[in-house]
């Protein structure tokens, strides 16, 4: 079978970029190894804060706004609620890079951001117990994302556009020669004039096969529920949040309580290597899973908060924790978006659409310079 464009795993970022791509009547054929969405990668846990104010870097920031211009779009056409504005409070040290980069990014994009002190914020939300040194700087438009309902939404519409998906499937080999791909499953040959790749953490072994070797990391990561007071900790009276402990790397992000589920709370640094292919060890394997986030909320939360549950996910990380988007140095009709290193959801919107626009044009209008692969050379 022919294909204009083969996209290999159809999580967040590669359903975009199929959903992208056939609404413009191209010929799209999406593969998994499982059926998105699904809990074998990053996309799933129900709910990822979106930020626009980035803590992460202002670069950062042209992306997001376009990102959540593209999840409201996808609300309105799929008819599905996928974002909840319950606002995001970023939280930490004043003098610490995260704090800095949030303030910059609002003052340099005229950013509707509330800078708080500790009591300001205490008040203001009674859940939390901040320390008096600590400040806050409040996004009343940013908020959440319904994880599983996106990825859903981009899959229905790919689907009624004409997109080709083939779920629960292996690619076997990869063959690039000239203009054309092949790819080939245990039952199946195709052929694309070109292809993207967005596996997660199998992006790396298949890119290998290809001979392009890139530093990326997949590591395991937990998220909690918590038992919490629905008067306090409720959507519509609690935030979205990501607090950074002072003069540490350490960074935990939570969620209001959505549905009655609880407080999700997870640490967005450290986590155990993986291999890229590996079964991920169950919720409650190491001491940490729960041990870290239990801390945090002993700290940080006025209220003592019972875990309830948690889940495993993956983050698939860059030595400098920023995203990999780029073509193949000698394929020039392979694309990839990979190395999300556990900030990336927010943007597989955008993500979605810079590689279709990368499949079609050869270029994305959004500026990508920051995200080579040449930065590790």
């Amino acid at each position: 079978m022919n294909f204009e464009t083969i996209i290999v795993g159809a999580g967040s970022m590669g359903m975009a970029a199929g959903y992208f791509l056939a609404s413009q009547g191209k010929k799209v054929l999406l593969i998994d190894a499982f059926d998105p969405p699904h809990t074998e990668g990053s996309h799933h846990g129900e709910t990822r804060i979106i930020r626009h104010a980035y803590g992460e870097g202002e670069n950062y920031v042209p992306m997001a706004l376009r990102a959540q211009e593209l999840w409201l779009a996808l609300e309105e056409k799929s008819n599905k609620k996928l974002f909840l504005k319950t606002g995001v409070l970023n939280a930490g040290d004043p003098d610490s890079q995260f704090i800095k980069n949030v303030k910059k990014s609002a003052q340099n994009y005229s950013l509707p951001v509330e800078v708080m002190t500790a009591a300001e914020m205490n008040e203001k939300w009674p859940g939390f117990r901040f320390p008096n040194d600590y400040v806050g700087c409040f996004e009343k438009n940013s908020g959440v994302l319904m994880v599983e309902e996106c990825v859903r939404a981009y899959r229905e519409l790919a689907e009624k556009a004409g997109a080709v998906l083939r779920t629960n499937t292996i690619v076997k080999s990869i063959e690039a020669a000239g203009s054309s791909v092949t790819v080939k499953t245990d039952s199946e040959t195709f052929t694309g004039e070109k292809m993207i790749v967005t596996a997660g953490k199998g992006t790396g072994p298949i890119l290998s096969t290809l001979g392009l070797e890139l530093p990326l990391q997949p590591l395991r990561k937990t998220f909690s529920w918590f038992d919490s007071d629905e008067n306090i900790y409720r959507e519509g009276k609690f935030p979205a949040f990501a607090v950074n402990y002072p003069d540490s790397d350490e960074l935990y992000y939570g969620f209001p309580s959505i549905d009655e589920a609880g407080v999700k709370i997870g640490r967005h640094d450290e986590g155990q290597p993986v291999q890229p292919w590996a079964k991920l060890a169950g919720y409650g394997a190491f001491p940490e899973d729960e041990g870290d986030v239990t801390g945090f909320a002993d700290q940080f939360m006025s209220q003592k908060l019972p875990v309830k549950y948690g889940k495993t996910c993956v983050y698939t990380n860059t030595p400098d924790s920023d995203f990999i988007i780029d073509k193949h140095p000698e394929f020039k009709n392979i694309f990839f978006a990979c190395g999300f290193s556990g900030h990336g959801f927010k943007f597989a919107s955008a993500v979605g659409e810079i590689l279709s626009q990368l499949a079609v044009d050869g270029k994305s209008k959004l500026d990508i310079s920051d995200f080579s692969m040449e930065r590790f050379k």
